[in-house]
């Protein structure tokens, strides 16, 4: 089963957490110095927070599988559309260990299609200049012009 992923850039860590476990009606599974996760069922979301890029906001969006065939269908979905992507196996990003296929939607809103396969002691991070579009060289987790030389996702 496929679950939405959403990550929002935040100012301030702890007033986000405290606001989105209001929200949620639920404490955040995971809670770092820069970055929290709440794997919610009702409705049925990935939805992170980080304090980690220069500018609030929605930072990128995603699909999360459960297995690497899902994976490889959904990205399977985008190439044939003729969407460019950039796959990366094994990577660190958020704090866990998964597999990915990045994409720009026509406007160029990121989409990250995932299946996370473990947890990681590293938030992961992101190579200068790895950034804007998908179709750029990069080994980075999290690309976004927001920040060319800041840490990732």
């Amino acid at each position: 089963m496929k679950r939405l992923h959403v990550h929002v850039a935040v100012d301030d860590l702890a007033a986000s957490i405290g606001f989105y476990s209001n929200l949620f009606g639920a404490a955040p599974g995971v809670v770092k110095d820069d970055y929290a996760r709440w794997m919610l069922d009702d409705p049925r979301v990935n939805f992170a927070i980080s304090d980690r890029a220069r500018t609030a906001g929605v930072d990128h969006l995603g699909i999360q599988v459960d297995t690497s065939g899902e994976l490889e269908e959904l990205a399977g979905r985008l190439k044939a559309a003729g969407m460019a992507t950039r796959d990366q196996e094994a990577t660190t990003c958020c704090y866990a260990r998964s597999d990915k296929a990045w994409v720009n939607d026509p406007s160029g809103l990121r989409w990250e299609t995932f299946f996370t396969f473990g947890d990681a002691t590293t938030y992961g991070e992101d190579e200068p200049g790895a950034h804007d579009r998908v179709a750029a060289p990069a080994a980075s987790c999290c690309p976004t012009p927001a920040r060319a030389a800041a840490a990732c996702c």
